[in-house]
């Protein structure tokens, strides 16, 4: 067998290395140090916003941005149901109940959905949304940007003002993606909601190992994350807490790798472009096939690139992943649909149709920064190999 070709790996060839090093020469290696405030400054600056704080995981961000939007037992929150579980896992650590929406072709959720949600199934009291089937306030949205791509932010914030919405962002796949016409010309996706939130997993465009960070328009409210993610400490010195708190926050060893990445990203992104029209021009040559396109109004990160299958083809995803498996090619499907998942079969879905089709359709293809154009040809070669068009 050839080489391994990994679906989605980290590109660590940058200073993380010299900065790790620095920083344990410092000592400092846990919950502070100044690569953690060198990170968020940079993250800030490079997405145009005043301030960011660092935190634990993308996981850690969207709890502690749906905790201080007032989020608790008596509210329920619109989510998407294509999407990673620990997007609307956060909804539940709150004791709060999601909704799950459907998607577009954009694999984000769907506004025209969504609005026709608000007008028929709720209805506007005292300035809130109430769910007409629960008589719960409905107070937030969380839009996840699916393999960097966008939901469409001007039709959902438009939606989200008319229906008093709190708009939380989930950009952990959308780092670098940002709008280049319309309304929101640009701004970064994250940036544009009441919070915005970014991933630094291992698979994720730049990585700490672990980690994320947090955005948000309020600087009070990004005050209060900061506060909740160090334990809630009132008075650091007599060790005085006056709310329940989180360890949720990054370490600098973590920072250190993660200034390094930063360094890298429109790299990393030229990259993944360049690959991605690679992978577009030649799949041209296999029947029954199609890239997925990113929206025509943003510069996406391209991060990760969704192959669809037409339904008339005879190959079954489960099969088209073990052949290139035989061909030392790793693949991957999207996620199983959260509304099916056993913890959340009970709770309401509104009119799911579309994320239905690109769950049976959709694979992923391998799409590392340091993906070489060589591996790209190999991958088209093993699926023209598989005969997936015929």
């Amino acid at each position: 067998m050839d080489e391994f070709i990994p679906l989605s790996v980290p590109n660590i060839k940058g200073n993380e290395q010299k900065y790790v090093l620095e920083a344990l020469s410092q000592e400092w290696v846990s919950t502070a140090g100044s690569y953690i405030n060198r990170l968020e400054e940079e993250i800030a600056s490079y997405l145009k916003v005043e301030s960011a704080v660092a935190c634990q995981s993308g996981t850690a961000g969207l709890h502690l941005a749906l905790q201080v939007s007032g989020v608790d037992t008596d509210k329920e929150v619109i989510v998407p149901t294509l999407t990673f579980i620990a997007a609307v896992n956060p909804v539940k650590y709150l004791g709060a109940t999601p909704i799950f929406m459907d998607c577009n072709e954009t694999l984000t959720i769907d506004p025209y959905k969504l609005e026709q949600f608000c007008k028929e199934e709720c209805e506007l009291s005292n300035g809130k949304l109430i769910n007409k089937r629960t008589k719960k306030h409905i107070s937030a949205i969380v839009v996840v940007h699916v393999f960097g791509n966008t939901a469409d932010m001007e039709k959902i914030m438009k939606i989200a003002k008319n229906y008093h919405l709190i708009v939380i962002e989930d950009a952990t796949e959308a780092l670098g993606s940002y709008y280049t016409e319309g309304v929101y010309k640009g701004k970064f996706l994250g940036t544009i909601g009441d919070f915005g939130v970014y991933s630094f997993n291992g698979n994720k465009i730049i990585t700490t190992g672990g980690g994320g960070m947090i955005v948000a328009k309020d600087a009070q409210k990004l005050k209060e994350i900061k506060y909740l993610s160090t334990q809630a400490k009132d008075d650091e010195l007599n060790y005085i807490h006056n709310q329940v708190g989180y360890n949720y926050r990054m370490t600098n060893l973590q920072a250190a790798v993660g200034v390094g990445q930063l360094e890298q990203l429109e790299n990393f992104i030229a990259v993944k472009e360049k690959n991605y029209m690679l992978y577009k021009d030649l799949l041209k040559e296999i029947e029954g096939v199609r890239l997925l396109e990113f929206a025509s109004n943003i510069r996406p990160n391209y991060w990760f690139y969704s192959l669809q299958l037409d339904k008339k083809l005879s190959i079954s995803i489960d099969m088209l992943i073990q052949n290139m498996r035989d061909f030392g090619i790793q693949t991957r499907p999207i996620w199983g649909l959260i509304h099916q998942q056993r913890p959340y079969a009970s709770c309401q879905n509104f009119k799911i149709e579309k994320a239905e089709e690109y769950h049976q359709s959709i694979i992923n293809l391998p799409c590392s920064s340091n993906l070489t154009t060589i591996q790209v040809q190999k991958v088209v070669e093993a699926l023209k190999h598989i005969q997936v068009g015929r």
